[in-house]
């Protein structure tokens, strides 16, 4: 680690908050200081490698048994506070997979949203950061190598019950469930206008639409990420109150899961993985809604390189 990068990180953020609060024009609604306050506290918390390294140890065990995706293990010996020591990862970088056969970036992208929604909805413990670069595919094992575990957190149960059922409104676009649900999680205050409720409702069916059919969803030729930015300025205008704190992480993963899909052209069955991790979450003794791993060489040494 750069040495003073952790030292820096409060003043910087306070330096920050001071300019914004001198800054004339912004909108009301942007509440920056709860988002910079989350902001700072997952920055200080990636300069903490034993926790980083805790975080690691901890994914291997989850993905243990997992047949696409590999996470190399942390060397304890030469490792401390401030040096991570690894395995090797081997692979390229996702944006580098562009020329890959549709079919394989499509597994891609499939995989990726199978392990987003296992990490929320299934663990509640996700990596949060969206850098691609954190992903490397070898394309002669037709794997996925996860690297960087800074930015990981947990989720309380009380939150990931109501956000899988707001997406489970969204994708069956049932607009009254998803402003109730939203009202519980806190998104909403009960007293937005009917214009803010409609701003707010058009966002999460955005959202939600990979979802909607079971048919594959081509994020390659979907407009949702610039759909999503010409309605973040009337929402800013017009919203009453910041978010729950886990949204900021959350959002900032789940969007660069999007990106990253239309970036690779992926085509994803997304309502089918969805529905089949819904019903595995209210119904954890079924073995119906368990995630399945892709078609693929068995792997007997689990993650071990």
């Amino acid at each position: 680690q750069y040495p003073g990068i952790a030292r820096s990180i409060g003043s910087d953020v306070e330096n920050l908050l001071t300019l914004l609060s001198l800054s004339p024009g912004l909108p009301k609604g942007l509440f920056a200081a709860p988002a910079l306050r989350a902001l700072q506290r997952e920055l200080e918390l990636e300069c903490d490698y034993h926790r980083e390294a805790q975080s690691a140890q901890k994914f291997r065990s989850l993905l243990r048994s997992d047949r696409f995706f590999l996470v190399p293990a942390v060397v304890p010996a030469l490792s401390a506070r401030r040096v991570l020591c690894t395995e090797w990862g081997r692979g390229q970088a996702l944006e580098r997979c562009r020329s890959l056969p549709q079919e394989r970036r499509d597994q891609i992208c499939t995989e990726l949203l199978r392990l987003c929604l296992q990490e929320l909805f299934q663990f509640r413990f996700m990596q949060t950061d969206p850098n691609w670069a954190n992903f490397l595919y070898d394309p002669q094992r037709h794997r996925v190598t996860l690297l960087d575990f800074g930015a990981c957190r947990s989720f309380e149960k009380e939150f990931t019950d109501l956000y899988i059922e707001v997406i489970r409104a969204a994708a069956d676009r049932d607009e009254e469930k998803i402003l109730s649900k939203s009202r519980e999680l806190k998104f909403l205050t009960g007293f937005e206008s009917p214009a803010m409720q409609s701003l707010h409702l058009r966002a999460v069916l955005l959202l939600g639409e990979p979802f909607w059919g079971p048919q594959p969803f081509d994020f390659g030729v979907q407009g949702t990420a610039r759909a999503l930015r010409a309605l973040l300025p009337p929402m800013l205008r017009q919203r009453l109150g910041p978010p729950p704190e886990p949204s900021y992480a959350l959002h900032r993963k789940l969007g660069g899961l999007f990106l990253a899909c239309a970036h690779l052209g992926g085509r994803v069955r997304c309502r089918e993985l969805f529905l089949r991790l819904y019903a595995s979450y209210w119904h954890p003794e079924s073995d119906a809604g368990a995630p399945q791993n892709p078609p693929g060489p068995q792997n007997p040494g689990g993650n071990s390189r």
